[in-house]
């Protein structure tokens, strides 16, 4: 009698474009211990993969090749919509099968959008990885709320790794799960910036750049980013137009200077401690809501 398959959890995503790495399965290992980031010290038993990671393009148009160089032509005045390739990334946890049927249907029951957070963290590490080993800036980081379409499931090893199961449910994105702004009038801020009628922000780019290597834990590249941020930050609020209102929060983010300087200078050298980590997150804050007052106040 043979045994039955192994059965794998996945999580499935797919989005209205090509997502970069080329189509295949991928191993990914956990990310070593931060005092242990160093080039492998015994190749010879690495770490157990954790996940199996699968990229796909889907209905990708067909590319014809012409000889010579390309011609512009003629745009029809009401063009129709350009036919588009999706990307589906399928990342399968191999760490840990499911202890039978039984467990499987257990599983998917109460699985749900943590689940599937889980996955998009594993995916957003490739993507990653696949923007340094490409050294191409435009290859960034992929979000709940751009997916077409989520599912988590389970099945046997070749079946999930070939776009397959054996059971899977499809997660609907709900209000709940939208991403709240920021800023209380993302719109109104908007036609504002657009019209010139205010400015934005170096620090307020810097910031979110410290932000989504915080969110991704990178808190060395975070510790370094935020540096920068929060030099911008104190230079442009003492010289905008408001500077009297926002007074005190510019003497506040003078006085995270010290620790935070410590903190980058920290990351230079290897991990960070748990305090240099509070600091850059704390630090972080303070720096968003000073900027999210400045832009309260109309900055121009």
């Amino acid at each position: 009698m043979s045994a039955s398959p192994r059965l794998f959890r996945f999580a499935q995503v797919e989005f209205p474009w090509p997502l970069g790495p080329p189509d295949g399965r991928y191993l990914v290992r956990p990310p070593a211990p931060p005092t242990d980031r160093t080039p492998a010290t015994n190749p010879t038993a690495p770490t157990p993969p954790s996940h199996v990671i699968v990229f796909a393009t889907l209905g990708a148009p067909e590319r014809r090749r012409r000889a010579g160089r390309r011609r512009a032509r003629d745009a029809p005045p009401e063009p129709g919509p350009t036919p588009v390739a999706t990307g589906r990334a399928t990342m399968i946890a191999t760490d840990e099968p499911l202890a039978g049927p039984d467990a499987a249907r257990a599983w998917l029951q109460a699985a749900g959008e943590d689940d599937l957070a889980a996955g998009l963290e594993v995916l957003d590490r490739a993507l990653h990885a696949f923007r340094l080993v490409t050294v191409d800036p435009y290859v960034l980081p992929v979000g709940r709320r751009q997916a077409l379409t989520a599912r988590i499931g389970y099945g046997a090893g070749e079946q999930v790794a070939d776009g397959l199961w054996t059971a899977a449910r499809e997660l609907m994105l709900t209000d709940g799960h939208q991403r709240r702004s920021r800023v209380s009038a993302p719109q109104a801020r908007l036609a504002a910036v657009l019209g010139a009628h205010q400015s934005a922000l170096v620090s307020e780019e810097l910031a979110l750049r410290a932000r989504l290597d915080l969110d991704h834990d990178r808190p060395r590249e975070a510790a370094l980013q935020l540096l920068v941020a929060l030099d911008a930050a104190i230079a442009e609020l003492g010289a905008d137009p408001h500077a009297g209102a926002l007074a005190d929060r510019v003497s506040a983010l003078r006085g995270l200077r010290d620790g935070v300087g410590a903190a980058a200078q920290a990351a230079l050298s290897g991990p960070l401690t748990a305090e240099h980590a509070d600091t850059v997150s704390g630090s972080l804050e303070r720096v968003e809501a000073a900027l999210r007052a400045r832009a309260a106040a109309g900055g121009a």
